[in-house]
């Protein structure tokens, strides 16, 4: 029996949600035999994920909620596509320069970019995620400013009205910021409070950048943070398919095709 199979539900429910999120959709027996349990226990697992959010059944199998709250968790989001947001990263990193003042939304992309840019000082860096905090406090040559507001524990983040306030007190060189989903022109994310935040970031730089893996590309979700003509580059990774690139030239869109290593 794999490590998989022994895992409690809990652990396996993970499992489970990361591998629909990541298909779109699976049948029942798929997932029997992939985790190597009973048809009745991955219908409880379904129900289970459904009751959270995660996913939507159907008879015989699952579709993702991708705008559920699973995937906008920081546990989520720091599990998926890491060799992706790896190579996003390091692509981005090359746009700072020393003595730059620099924001970072919450996203698990801009952590990323954070952890490479972190000893490239010296930085102004401007950030709401506590992940993102927490990592560049005890760094020397980094000026960091602290974006608060109301904590939200989905996000590991301060957002809220205080938040908003202390951005627009503020102007940077650039802004790094990744969104859930790339579509008709539009880069745009699931939920309002985390738009408001990303909106006034954009507002406060004189220089956009959109970090967004290639799963993003084509996706919608319910509001627009902002035309893609407001970023000087989107920045993506090799897994884009031709034709989410040929969407990005079709609206003169600058971007970056980061190698994966």
């Amino acid at each position: 029996m794999s490590n998989r199979q022994r895992r409690g539900p809990a652990q396996r429910q993970d499992a489970i949600a990361e591998a629909v999120l990541a298909q779109g959709s699976a049948t029942a027996a798929e997932l029997v035999e992939r985790f190597g349990v009973s048809l009745m226990t991955i219908h409880r697992d379904l129900d289970e994920l459904e009751r959270q959010g995660i996913v939507r059944k159907y008879r015989g199998g699952v579709t993702a909620q991708r705008s559920g709250v699973f995937e906008s968790s920081v546990a989520y989001r720091d599990k998926s596509m890491r060799e992706e947001k790896e190579a996003i990263a390091a692509a981005a990193a090359e746009l700072v320069e020393p003595g730059m003042a620099i924001m970072l939304d919450d996203s698990t992309t801009a952590l990323a970019l954070a952890r490479r840019i972190k000893d490239a000082g010296p930085l102004t860096i401007v950030t709401n995620f506590l992940d993102g905090l927490n990592l560049l406090a005890p760094v020397q040559g980094v000026r960091l400013i602290a974006l608060g507001g109301d904590y939200d524990p989905l996000h590991n983040s301060f957002m809220g009205v205080s938040c908003v306030e202390a951005i627009e007190s503020l102007q940077v060189d650039m802004c790094f910021v990744s969104t859930s989903a790339v579509s008709a022109g539009n880069a745009c994310h699931q939920e309002q409070r985390v738009v408001v935040v990303k909106r006034a970031m954009l507002r406060s730089a004189v220089r956009n950048v959109l970090l967004v893996d290639h799963t993003k590309l084509g996706r919608t979700a319910l509001h627009r943070v902002a035309p893609l003509d407001e970023f000087e580059r989107v920045i993506t990774d090799d897994g884009a398919s031709a034709a989410a690139l040929r969407e990005l030239d079709l609206h003169k869109v600058a971007y970056d095709v980061a190698p994966r290593a």
